[in-house]
């Protein structure tokens, strides 16, 4: 049994040296692809996974520089202008003491447990304002 082994063509053929002046690649194989027991289905996939992986890592690396980080600038700086926009319009408004508080405005049932409990959790002064019952 070890004979017939020993004599079956996987074993009999010389395993495959990389020289030192090969050019590198898959098992000394140089530019031309695989060659001897390393041509097979399984190392041509890994290969063209390998060849499809770095293609496409390219592609997006140069989707993020080229197209991304443009975007990102010019979203960043249509949002500044909104926001001046918006501040200016605002600063046209008369001041918040003067303005109309409607009934279903502010509605307190019971005061919060925090601060002078009139003002909720996200009050900002610049833009709420709130009438204390006199």
């Amino acid at each position: 049994m070890l004979s017939r082994r020993l004599l079956s063509p996987a074993l009999r053929t010389a395993p495959l040296r990389r020289t030192y002046a090969s050019s590198g690649g898959l098992h000394g194989a140089g530019e031309k692809g695989l060659k001897g027991a390393a041509d097979n289905a399984f190392n041509r996939e890994r290969a063209a996974v390998k060849a499809h992986a770095a293609e496409s890592s390219d592609l997006w690396r140069k989707l993020s520089i080229y197209i991304v980080i443009p975007a990102l600038f010019m979203a960043s700086a249509n949002a500044y202008r909104l926001w001046n926009e918006h501040w200016e319009h605002v600063a046209h408004e008369p001041p918040l003491e003067e303005k109309v508080e409607y009934a279903y405005q502010n509605i307190r049932t019971k005061n919060y447990f925090w601060g002078d409990g009139d003002k909720t959790l996200f009050w900002n002064p610049n833009v709420n304002y709130h009438k204390k019952e006199e």
